[in-house]
């Protein structure tokens, strides 16, 4: 079902946990399945110096997570956003087509921490 590349994401998940002192957090989650992921952003320069998340759900969003933060970091936070689900589950290899969903979660985490960010809010909240 899944290709080596999931598998090993899933596996030996890369930037997983909690990052502390987070300059922005962004979170998403899907009724359709259950699956919840935060991504945690620390932001120097316009720039993603570190990025962690923390997923609950299957082995495609765990996969998913993991592949994103590999993907984002050092990027400024204008090239981060123009990352899309598709180039999520496109550096994944591909996904199964009912598991497309949780690639569409890490993404929109990121682009939600990341307005978070630019409008002066770690989560939601002002800071």
């Amino acid at each position: 079902m899944y290709n080596e590349k999931v598998v090993e994401h899933f596996c030996n998940p890369r930037n997983v946990g909690e990052l502390l002192e987070a300059d922005a957090i962004g979170e998403n989650g899907s009724f359709k399945c259950g699956d919840t992921m935060k991504i945690y952003l620390k932001i120097k320069d316009d720039r993603i110096e570190d990025i962690r998340f923390q997923t609950y759900g299957c082995g495609a969003a765990i996969a998913s997570s993991s592949m994103l933060t590999e993907m984002v970091k050092g990027l400024t936070i204008d090239d981060a956003l123009k990352i899309t689900n598709q180039d999520v589950a496109d550096q994944l290899g591909g996904l199964p087509p009912l598991k497309l969903h949780c690639s569409n979660l890490a993404a929109d985490a990121l682009h939600n921490a990341i307005e978070n960010f630019r409008n002066g809010k770690v989560h939601g909240e002002s800071a």
